[in-house]
């Protein structure tokens, strides 16, 4: 039986451990604390500080794993390295990793390595720095640090007493320790997708249908599949992808997002793991869900077709307060009474203003169905409250 160690438990390890447990393997949850989604549905689990070479180090040692999959940033990731020299497989690959969990790597790789399309850019690693870059890019303009996933510490500066401010946020809620941010020019652009891209041990690269999702505070709110994109459009975001997964090297899942504007496609970002707005693929929209795909990638099972099913929608549920104690839930009976609807709680064991707790979704047969999805699966999350 193979053993694989989940660094990061949150919902998107959940589902993925749920795929691992059908087809037989040992997982090891590993999460800063007690009780993560993961660590639920596993008999095994790790509380350590994952920002800690050494306790990674113990963790790796007492376990000694044969696969590391990686779910969230806070990680010493240069660690790795040192895993892949010992024979352990780290997904994608520790390059993979290490470039894409530091906003700093993987922009650069993709802008001046690879020479893609990507909105403009600056680093700042202080107050002054900031004031200038924002100058040279131009309000409005994004501030994000280097290292955080889910919005955490990015915000929007629209004016001039909006620096300071951002720049508290981005040093407040960054991981790792890194003491830069970077600047971004605010693209217009009229929708954001998601192109799930599974790169393969022994086959051909494959797509996901593209998947559309909007996002509020930085964070992902809704996602739905497929996504309205012309041929063009798909085909230079397919390229694109192709050639930033092929640079990391490695074997799974990838989140690429892209900005598409009114003539072109524009690289945002990269996850090396299943993204949160994939999530619509657990409402049956393809073959296989994202979760499934990246395990059999993982494991160099093949995989020869990705297939679309049918239309999905997702919207997460939200909690609208911080609550004290373990939450609870109401309102399951009146969601699933929606026509095609599913309802996925994360057992998250804490709440606050925001966080995620939650997933609604829901199908339908055809594509010319997604606006009415869309309303669907916000109206079936609304029906979920957290208290």
């Amino acid at each position: 039986m193979k053993k694989i160690l989940l660094l990061g438990s949150g919902e998107l390890g959940k589902e993925f451990t749920i795929s691992a447990k059908r087809l037989g393997l040992d997982v090891i949850a590993v999460d800063s604390y007690d009780n993560a989604p993961a660590q639920l549905v596993t008999d095994k689990r790790e509380v350590i500080n994952m920002l800690d070479g050494d306790e990674l180090d113990r963790i790796v040692d007492k376990h000694n794993p044969d696969i590391i999959v990686p779910e969230i940033e806070a990680i010493r990731t240069e660690r790795l390295y040192d895993y892949e020299r010992r024979g352990i497989q780290v997904v994608p690959s520790a390059r993979a990793v290490n470039f894409t969990m530091n906003r700093k790597a993987i922009r650069d790789l993709a802008a001046l390595e690879l020479g893609l399309t990507t909105a403009k850019y600056k680093y700042a690693s202080t107050l002054e720095q900031l004031v200038i870059a924002i100058n040279d890019i131009g309000r409005p303009c994004i501030v994000k640090p280097l290292m955080s996933s889910s919005g955490k510490g990015q915000s929007t500066v629209r004016t001039l007493d909006d620096i300071e401010n951002a720049w508290n946020y981005a040093s407040e809620r960054g991981r790792g320790g890194a003491g830069e941010v970077i600047v971004e020019e605010f693209v217009k652009f009229h929708s954001e997708i998601t192109l799930l891209t599974l790169t393969q041990k022994n086959g051909q690269t494959l797509f996901c249908p593209p998947i559309g999702h909007r996002q509020e505070r930085g964070d992902y709110q809704e996602s739905w599949q497929p996504c309205n994109i012309n041929s063009l459009q798909i085909e230079k975001a397919r390229y694109i992808a192709s050639v930033v997964t092929n640079s990391l090297t490695g074997a799974g899942i990838w989140g690429v997002e892209f900005f598409l504007t009114q003539d072109d496609v524009i690289f945002s970002e990269l996850s090396p793991r299943p993204h949160d707005t994939g999530m619509v693929t657990l409402a049956g929209t393809q073959n296989f869900n994202e979760f499934e795909l990246h395990l059999r990638a993982i494991l160099g099972l093949p995989v020869d077709e990705i297939k679309f099913v049918r239309s999905g929608a997702s919207a997460v549920i939200l909690s609208s307060e911080e609550i004290e104690g373990e939450p609870e839930y109401s309102g399951l009976d009146e969601a699933l009474a929606v026509r095609h609807s599913d309802v996925r709680i994360f057992g998250k064991p804490s709440a606050r203003k925001f966080r995620r707790m939650g997933v609604a979704l829901t199908w339908g047969e055809k594509v010319s169905e997604i606006d009415g999805l869309k309303e669907r699966a916000k109206r079936i999350a609304s029906c979920v409250k957290v208290y």
